[in-house]
């Protein structure tokens, strides 16, 4: 092998059988080590690129842990407080435990690997471990451009594959059952608009009396509400830009609405104190947010008393818009009145009905051609 030229480091085995590279930089010695010569190559190279574009060289000191602790205090202003929640929910519980007292400079893509591996085999579902890799993958991009490391090792790594789970929906029978059970409770208004508009969660708990117009029939989504760990209920402005809007309500829903506000007014007379205040359509019994932990005992409830499959409250959402495009509704008419970014993201969310949309556009043409 040639002598490596001035500026170009050094590599050698040290006596406990690691390589270490070495490199001059501003008259100050850096170290890399590897297991392998190779490895140590590596990163002999990583200084030396580094070093010729004037980039700041990675701490050799650097935790995983103290740098994931930074970056998730500067995440924080970044991204809805629930988000952060998760991001740091999955950083304490999963990559801490593993890796947290691994320098960051020396995290290797067979450590991740090994983790996501470790994660599955502790029964961990494919969807959490990604989720932990897109965090990952996240907070050491934000590393590289912040020149604490070299490289993305999350980019190098594939996360376990997630099969798409089948969608589950009420059919139209079903649906007309759930409603007959909730009839003439206070939860009947809250199923009939979520089954009929597709709205989120967030969105109908948040509602207020003042965005409802019971004359025209319509109503506007203008903010959504979340529970967090540390501050409790949070209003915030719906999941995209496109998710502020306005939904035309069946006069089915408007009737049960009209029925909800004689029930709610005997309610607030009732009630020892009322959160006048707050305007809710869907409060609890006292005016204030409804806790969704009670709301998801009571739609279950609803749900065994109409003897109907137990889905989840969002399940609705997909119920509604299975509905809408399934009797032909246009699929950008579903997207606005859902929320979505794009139609694309409608039709590929819900593409189990593409095939009875194209059954009728070949009905369509059977009609218009040889009638």
């Amino acid at each position: 092998m040639r002598r490596r030229g001035n500026g170009e480091g050094s590599i050698w085995i040290r006596p406990d059988g690691r390589y270490c590279a070495a490199l001059v930089v501003n008259g100050r010695r850096r170290f890399a080590y590897g297991r392998t010569r190779e490895d140590a190559a590596r990163r002999l190279h990583e200084l030396v690129v580094a070093q010729r574009a004037r980039a700041p060289l990675p701490s050799q000191r650097e935790t995983v842990e103290s740098f994931f602790a930074a970056w998730l205090a500067g995440a924080k202003s970044t991204v809805r407080l629930r988000t952060w929640e998760r991001y740091e929910s999955l950083i304490r519980l999963h990559l801490l435990p593993a890796l947290g007292r691994a320098r960051l400079a020396r995290l290797e893509p067979a450590q991740l690997h090994r983790l996501y591996q470790d994660q599955l085999a502790a029964g961990q579902s494919p969807a959490s471990v990604h989720q932990l890799h897109a965090v990952i993958h996240r907070g050491l991009g934000q590393g590289l451009r912040w020149g604490q490391v070299t490289r993305n090792v999350a980019a190098l790594v594939d996360p376990p594959r997630i099969r798409r789970r089948e969608m589950q929906v009420l059919n139209v029978d079903e649906v007309r059952r759930l409603l007959e059970a909730a009839a003439g409770t206070r939860w009947e208004a809250l199923l009939t608009v979520a089954v009929t508009t597709g709205m989120r969660q967030g969105e109908l708990l948040a509602l207020r009396w003042r965005e409802l117009d019971l004359t025209d029939g319509g109503l506007s989504v203008n903010r959504t509400v979340q529970r967090s760990r540390q501050e409790g209920f949070l209003v915030a402005e719906p999941k995209t830009a496109r998710s502020r809007r306005r939904i035309a309500l069946s006069a089915g829903a408007v009737d049960a609405l009209r029925r909800h506000r004689v029930r709610q007014t005997q309610e607030r007379l009732e009630a020892r104190s009322w959160a006048d205040d707050l305007d809710l359509v869907f409060p609890n019994g006292k005016g204030r947010f409804q806790e969704v932990p009670s709301l998801t005992a009571q739609y279950r409830t609803l749900l065994a008393a109409a003897g109907v499959p137990r889905l989840r409250f969002h399940d609705l959402r997909h119920t509604a818009a299975t509905l809408m495009l399934g009797k032909g509704v246009h699929p950008k008419v579903a997207s606005e009145m859902l929320g979505h970014s794009t139609v694309g993201m409608t039709l590929d969310l819900y593409s189990h009905v593409s095939e009875t949309m194209q059954r009728d556009a070949a009905a369509t043409l059977d009609q218009l051609l040889w009638d």
